[in-house]
């Protein structure tokens, strides 16, 4: 019976009934979100032993310096650390509004590999423009943001028309789609990058927020190269082209069989391939109409 399927009977099934939206299954999303609070508390007890952050940060934190000395791992290890407890929490609050649906329809790899790509593309563009202009770009730079904007990137890719409400300074809320959101923070990075010493540009690794969304938008335009997964309708996404092909009868109308073939097993494959959570409202409706006909044979 499909009620006895076990990811049926997962609680993350069910939406929480005070806190709809609220997803806080256990992922790789929320596994690098713990693991930038740990890499900062780490930060905080090593700087307080060495009284200051010079040493930690000569070595894990992203320069053209440390580069040119052979600390290729840099590029790595700057994504994890941050300059506070504010930067912190920015990149947190953004990689998890877009990570957790991004993550949902690309599966843990392919979000480890957007993750990391997009954190390693932006510190190489923040580097080449430390080594154009060292005098304005030449200092150490540490933060997930530019995994976060290779995220925007990503989503704005998947959902260009999904309307989103950004609260402007954590109080004025506006209301935009997320392929303007893209735009948006393209023409902020680029022009933090040419006024560096204005207020868009001073001690932000714009390079860097760039870098992340070029590296967002290759990985789902060129990489993935799936058009399911390029702007396409969330009703319609990961359904096989033989059923768009036939023709559509209403789920009322079907039997039993028709309705389990025809609706049904599409969902459960999908759910085998990138599991439970990747699921639009429209399949968890048909899975919970697919039960009550099974419960009526």
């Amino acid at each position: 019976m499909l009620e006895d399927r076990d990811y049926m009977r997962q609680p993350e099934f069910e939406e929480h009934r005070w806190w709809p939206n609220l997803r806080l299954r256990w992922s790789w999303t929320l596994a690098l979100l713990v693991s930038y609070v740990v890499v900062l508390l780490a930060e905080l007890i090593t700087a307080r032993f060495f009284h200051d952050y010079s040493y930690i940060f000569g070595y894990l934190a992203l320069s053209r310096e440390g580069l040119e000395h052979g600390f290729a791992w840099q590029l790595v290890t700057y994504q994890f650390m941050h300059a506070g407890w504010l930067h912190l929490l920015l990149n947190c609050w953004a990689i998890y509004t877009f990570g957790s649906e991004v993550e949902a329809l690309l599966g843990g790899r392919r979000f480890l590999a957007l993750m990391f790509s997009s954190g390693i593309v932006g510190g190489v563009f923040q580097v080449l423009t430390a080594i154009l202009w060292p005098a304005l770009f030449g200092g150490q730079v540490v933060g997930a943001s530019a995994c976060a904007f290779g995220l925007v990137a990503a989503f704005a890719m998947m959902f260009p028309e999904r309307e989103l409400t950004m609260l402007i300074f954590f109080v004025i809320p506006v209301r935009m789609r997320a392929k303007t959101l893209l735009i948006l923070s393209a023409v902020i990075a680029v022009m933090g990058i040419v006024f560096s010493e204005s207020i868009l540009g001073g001690n932000v690794a714009n390079a860097a927020h760039l870098g992340g969304m070029a590296m967002g938008w290759f990985y789902v335009k060129k990489i993935l190269k799936h058009p399911a997964l390029i702007g396409a309708d969330e009703e319609t996404r990961f359904i096989p082209p033989k059923l768009v092909k036939k023709k559509m009868v209403p789920p009322e109308e079907k039997s039993p069989d028709e309705f389990l073939e025809s609706e049904v097993d599409p969902i459960l494959d999908k759910i085998s391939a990138h599991g439970i959570q990747s699921l639009t409202t429209r399949e968890r409706a048909v899975l919970e109409a697919a039960r009550k006909k099974m419960a009526q044979r």
